[in-house]
């Protein structure tokens, strides 16, 4: 078994979702390996962030020299997805806009409590690991026809 490359994948999803199942690609992994690492990649991140996220955050803002703008592009788009659709929103968005990170900490900055913000991740680490590696790999595949 391939430890090494599972490792690969699941490292590079927890930091940015999409590395996954390119890095999937690369090291000749069939989709499902992938997707599955892709998932572990993501719920991994997730539940270290939402166990230490509040302490990163405090340990972020005493670090911080200047205060953070209060009404950026991203933050607005983040507002207007919790108003919308709450935390199955932003689970929804983690992987295509946010990071794995990101995602569970803006979570956390909306005080949902963390069996909610696990469940939600998951449903969505799911679906999107099996839809964005499945796509990927299709793509892959039309690339490999004209060539």
């Amino acid at each position: 078994m391939p430890f090494g490359k599972y490792f690969t994948v699941i490292a590079l999803t927890a930091l940015k979702f999409f590395n996954g199942p390119i890095a999937g690609i690369v090291m000749d992994l069939t989709w499902y390996e992938t997707a599955i690492c892709s998932i572990i990649g993501m719920m991994a991140m997730v539940t270290l962030m939402s166990f230490l996220g509040k302490q990163i955050q405090i340990w972020i803002s005493n670090y911080r020299k200047t205060k953070p703008k209060l009404f950026s592009k991203r933050s607005r788009f983040a507002v207007k997805i919790w108003l919308k659709l709450g935390v199955w929103g932003i689970a929804c968005f983690t992987p295509l806009f946010f990071t794995p990170i990101g995602g569970t900490l803006l979570a956390l900055s909306f005080k949902v409590p963390i069996p909610k913000i696990l469940l939600s991740m998951l449903v969505f680490a799911v679906f999107w690991g099996i839809v964005l590696t499945f796509a990927i790999f299709q793509v892959s595949e039309l690339r490999h026809l004209f060539m």
